[in-house]
């Protein structure tokens, strides 16, 4: 390498007292490709094919140096970059699917879906048999709201190549969002497979929380999967950087970095508002990193006005965002976001803070490598994670847990309700009694969907209050409800509306029945919230188990459920004796702004006396005085 290293100076400066010496100049593009530095090198070609127009060599030594460039930017997450590159490389060689393939997948980064859908069409057009190019339109057609396209693209990536991970795992949770059943138990199974037996699958945690029947200790060894295959050289390289605490960057307030894509009209809005505002001042410093569009909503103003310091690190790579997070001393750095689809868990990974805090966008473990955790703490609570757990703790957790006292879940109390309509204005029956379910369709699964029915045919008067997430799951619950003997005209719809329309209809629904083995979240306090009770059945993983958390906290411990057969039971039951729900309905009226749920007051100072113990356990380790 140093020889090379000489050898390209003495190039360059042979070039500096004869500009137009071409093959110095090749000589230079052909050193820079070899020691890796392929801006410069594809500045040499460019000059060159300047010269010779038309020359191959120079063309195809251009395009591979661009490919490096295009392809080194993408991994740094400097997607405009790699966006150019790949434009650049196509004008030289418009037939290379690659580049095309290449260039979709910066595009889809940088968010212009359209564009990305119409260059992984391209690149399929040139290769038909490739099955990532399928996969990857097939994310885009999903991101898209394309949802049977998406489908259709995953089948036939499967096609050809059956052992093809995160399109299989793609395909069962698409059609979990489109409440086709079909085929998914044989699926999971296989997933559930890999998960245990191939490490180098590509199975998203996320994905994997929805899927029924996983257990906690399979959806910690897929987050350990995840971050091998993701982030160790991330980890890795964060350990080699040093970004550091020592005596002198130790400061009196406690700095609290929270990164998230969902600073906007999002529900993770409607949760923490409130609690920024509320941090004590005195002993803490709050700062967003927010890597998510700006809405310009009132939700968004409103956030940027809580925080102590706002950047929007959207345009920054994960590098260049992990150096502004340590120049700002961060203490704690608290992820929002986890591994949803916007995440962007690798600034973490880099640790440019003390201390990692997995919280609220990821319910679950985040995984890690061997004994170094992705993430140092898990908020939750002692309902989500309960003490009995603590001896096999570790098998569930790659994070230490951080229990707070009412619910691991926030909640603003000024979320804006709208005007109440008339039960006609919502399609309801005047008369009926009205189960409801305002969870999101891939929430769904076929055994639950099949108690909701018997319920309805116990109770002839009665009718199921849905949200409307898309027209296809619209349509095969519609079909699923006449196959069991219901009529589809007792299955409503509610169309998607603003938060204040979506609190106020909540009114006129009798009963929410919740959904498993990943229960309503936000879905489930805003329903409290709005004094409708909640019935849930409590699983074994924190997704399951979140519901009866926010329930609990709410003083209705009687609403949860530990079986199905209770569920039923239970659900049945209420229906069948009003009287219960109205007391049910008049005591969350009466305490929610001072419930253990609704208290948000109460709940900052819980987590900020579990911010002030992990600092200190910090500072303990390491010899550092306060």
């Amino acid at each position: 390498m140093q020889n090379l290293e000489i050898e390209l100076k003495q190039n360059q400066q042979h070039l500096l007292k004869n500009p137009k010496d071409l093959n110095a100049q090749i000589n230079c593009g052909n050193l820079c490709v070899e020691l890796k530095r392929y801006e410069e090198a594809a500045g040499y070609f460019r000059r060159l094919l300047r010269v010779f127009k038309n020359n191959q060599d120079l063309q195809n030594a251009l395009c591979y140096a661009l490919q490096e460039l295009g392809n080194e930017a993408h991994m740094q997450g400097r997607y405009i970059i790699a966006e150019a590159c790949f434009e650049e490389a196509l004008q030289h060689q418009p037939n290379n699917a690659g580049y095309r393939y290449n260039l979709a997948n910066a595009q889809r980064e940088l968010g212009k879906a359209r564009e990305a859908e119409l260059q992984y069409q391209k690149a399929i057009q040139i290769n038909p048999e490739d099955a990532d190019f399928y996969n990857n339109l097939g994310n885009v057609q999903r991101e898209l709201g394309q949802l049977d396209l998406a489908i259709a693209s995953y089948e036939h990536a499967l096609r050809l190549n059956p052992d093809l991970y995160h399109a299989k795992v793609h395909l069962v949770h698409q059609k979990q969002h489109i409440c086709d059943w079909r085929g998914l138990d044989h699926a999971i199974t296989e997933i559930r497979h890999w998960v245990k037996s191939r490490p180098n699958a590509q199975v998203s945690p996320f994905a994997f929380l929805a899927m029924p029947a996983t257990t906690a200790e399979e959806q910690k060894i897929c987050a350990d999967n995840w971050v091998n295959n993701r982030y160790a050289k991330l980890i890795e390289m964060g350990k080699n950087l040093h970004f550091t605490r020592t005596k002198n960057t130790v400061h009196k307030k406690i700095k609290i970095g929270y990164l998230s894509a969902d600073f906007r009209l999002h529900p993770l809005a409607f949760l923490i508002s409130e609690l920024i505002e509320l941090h004590n001042r005195t002993q803490f410093e709050v700062i967003a990193f927010s890597f998510g569009v700006n809405d310009k909503s009132a939700a968004r103003v409103r956030l940027e006005k809580a925080f102590d310091q706002f950047y929007d690190i959207r345009a920054l790579s994960e590098m260049d965002a992990a150096a502004l997070i340590h120049q700002k001393n961060i203490d704690i750095l608290v992820d929002l976001t986890g591994f949803t689809q916007t995440s962007r868990s690798g600034i973490a990974a880099l640790r440019p803070a003390p201390i990692n805090v997995n919280w609220l966008g990821f319910p679950g473990t985040m995984g890690g490598i061997k004994d170094t955790p992705l993430y140092d703490y898990l908020l939750t609570d002692n309902f989500i994670t309960p003490d009995d757990s603590n001896a096999n703790q570790t098998e569930k957790y790659a994070e230490a847990l951080a229990s707070l006292p009412y619910s691991y879940q926030p909640n603003d109390r000024k979320r804006p309700a709208g005007e109440t309509l008339t039960r006609q204005a919502y399609s309801l029956p005047e008369n009926a009694f009205v189960f409801c379910c305002f969870n999101q369709s891939f929430k769904i699964t076929e055994e639950i969907f099949a108690i909701w029915m018997r319920l309805l045919k116990a109770k002839p008067d009665s009718v199921l209050w849905l949200l409307e997430c898309n027209p296809w799951a619209k349509e095969n619950l519609k079909r699923e409800a006449e196959i069991a003997g219901v009529a589809s005209s007792r299955l409503i719809f509610a169309p998607r509306v603003s938060i204040a329309d979506h609190l106020a209809r909540h009114a006129h629904a009798d009963l929410f029945l919740d959904t498993l083995p990943y229960n309503a979240h936000t879905t489930c306090s805003d329903a409290l919230w709005m004094g409708l009770p909640v019935l849930t059945c409590a699983g074994s993983t924190f997704a399951s188990r979140v519901a009866g958390s926010l329930i609990n906290a709410a003083g209705l411990s009687e609403w949860v459920t530990y079986s199905l057969k209770d569920y039923e039971q239970k659900a049945l039951e209420f229906a069948q004796h009003p009287e219960v729900i109205l007391r049910a309905k008049q005591k969350l009226l009466a305490e929610k702004m001072y419930s253990g749920l609704f208290d948000t007051a109460k709940f900052a100072q819980a987590l900020e006396t579990q911010y002030q113990r992990m600092w200190q356990h910090y500072l303990a380790q390491n010899d550092i005085e306060n």
